[in-house]
């Protein structure tokens, strides 16, 4: 039987843990100095790519390019 008591902090918040995540990370970046700053913001962004499914099949892939809200 699980315990109900003890729920983590960001879950009890209503964050997922990648929210979590991303917001400790985005504050440890804002925290350094130069030039490790903006060597690690350079890192933030993130590139995927995103294919619909019809009749089994993948269609052409969409490729997007995100960097995180500020």
């Amino acid at each position: 039987m699980a315990s109900s008591g003890a729920v983590p902090f960001w879950r009890a918040a209503g964050m997922t843990y990648i929210t979590y995540s991303n917001i400790c990370a985005n504050l440890v970046r804002n925290c350094l100095k130069e030039p490790y700053k903006a060597e690690s913001l350079s890192r933030e962004k993130v590139h995927f790519a995103l294919s619909k499914w019809v009749d089994g099949k993948p269609e052409k892939p969409t490729v997007r390019s995100d960097t995180p809200d500020h």
